[in-house]
């Protein structure tokens, strides 16, 4: 996968299965902020809550940088990292798993309860639809309308799209151009006659 590139999922997807009548509900959720996270997880913690743990773990940011898997009162590192594992065994961001567990009675031991959550975080998981997404970086511009069929080539070139468009005496355009390409998007534009950057990023 390129470097600006990610993986993650689409929609709500969810599991459930029974170990030593212990009952696993997982689900895994597409998510974009850490609000969200916690808006989730007080949600399900109120709809789960005559359950004994809701564990989870997540993945956040197109660099999958931020990240934290917790155990919910199991024991440490049997819940949560499991979770995160799977998470991360399929390369994917932008998504919180979660776990709901309702003790059966029966003890599963702390390599049980990895197995288990591993289990249910792998089958909510490969429930969800997976797609590929490309980071886009904006870049936006004046120009001269005559100056249109040179900026139609660059925008052809790199594979740009376009975000928005106001033509009139002064044109005005924003493009979404990959990561990868977006140094060179910039020089081209420069050697446009007329055309003025007036909104770009700092890589």
């Amino acid at each position: 996968m390129n470097s600006d590139q990610y993986k993650t999922i689409t929609a709500l997807s969810e599991d459930e299965f029974v170990i030593s009548r212990s009952r696993f509900i997982s689900f895994a959720v597409p998510v974009s902020s850490e609000a969200e996270i916690d808006a989730y997880l007080d949600e399900y913690r109120k709809r789960y809550n005559d359950s004994r743990h809701v564990c989870y773990a997540y993945v956040l940011g197109n660099k999958y940088e931020l990240y934290r898997a917790n155990d919910d009162g199991e024991p440490s590192g049997s819940a949560g990292r499991p979770i995160l594992g799977q998470i991360r065994s399929l390369e994917l961001t932008n998504v919180l798993v979660m776990v709901v567990r309702y003790f059966g009675g029966i003890k599963l031991g702390t390599g049980g309860l990895v197995s288990a959550y591993q289990e249910g975080a792998r089958n909510a998981l490969e429930n969800a639809k997976i797609v590929t997404k490309t980071i886009g970086q904006p870049v936006s511009f004046t120009f001269d309308y005559p100056a249109t069929n040179d900026v139609n080539h660059v925008i052809n070139d790199f594979n740009a799209e376009k975000v928005s468009e106001n033509y009139g005496v002064n044109c005005e355009m924003t493009l979404s151009v990959r990561e990868n390409d977006y140094a060179g998007l910039l020089a081209r534009l420069e050697k446009v006659d007329t055309l003025f950057i007036t909104d770009k990023i700092d890589l």
